[in-house]
């Protein structure tokens, strides 16, 4: 009957500590179960069957949680359960394909440093090449450089900041 009690509380250990790795997300519930019921075990035989028994049982616990981790992994169930969708698409467009240097538009956020200007129709997320620039301000396009658009409030060295960029 304690073989019984103890290879019962050991296939529940496995089956719980398998359900933690691969099912459930976390640290949850399951993983403490399985701790326990493994514990619990070994306990269990220590306490009824002596020493050998109980070192016997630690071994089969240890052995049992890696043998039942190394099949799981090799069997085809993960591969049932795996996601296999690929992700074609990008995050956004390119901010910069309709735009030039020197194209003239106006803020429609305040750019601390970042925010969205309209040229052309077109909401652009742009990037302020002096500062702070407040919300319905004239910019102008001074630089593009990887996709990020660099503007500047329209004024009187707005022509020299583009020709030095």
């Amino acid at each position: 009957m304690d073989i019984l009690i103890i290879t019962i509380l050991l296939i529940v250990a496995v089956l719980l500590f398998l359900a933690e790795l691969f099912l459930l997300p976390g640290i949850s519930i399951a993983g403490f179960l399985a701790g326990g019921c493994a514990l619990y075990a070994n306990y269990y035989a220590f306490a009824h069957l002596g020493d050998t028994g109980g070192f016997i049982t630690l071994g089969i616990t240890v052995v049992g949680c890696i043998a039942s981790l190394v099949l799981f992994m090799r069997s085809k169930t993960l591969d049932k359960i795996a996601l296999k969708k690929e992700i074609k698409g990008a995050a956004t467009e390119r901010n910069d394909k309709y735009l030039k240097v020197g194209d003239t538009g106006i803020t429609t956020t305040r750019l601390a440093l970042i925010g969205h200007a309209i040229f052309s129709d077109h909401i652009i997320e742009v990037r302020s090449a002096d500062g702070f620039i407040d919300e319905k301000t004239p910019v102008c396009v001074v630089r593009i450089s990887n996709g990020t658009v660099f503007v500047v409030k329209e004024g009187k060295e707005t022509s020299a900041l583009i020709q030095n960029s």
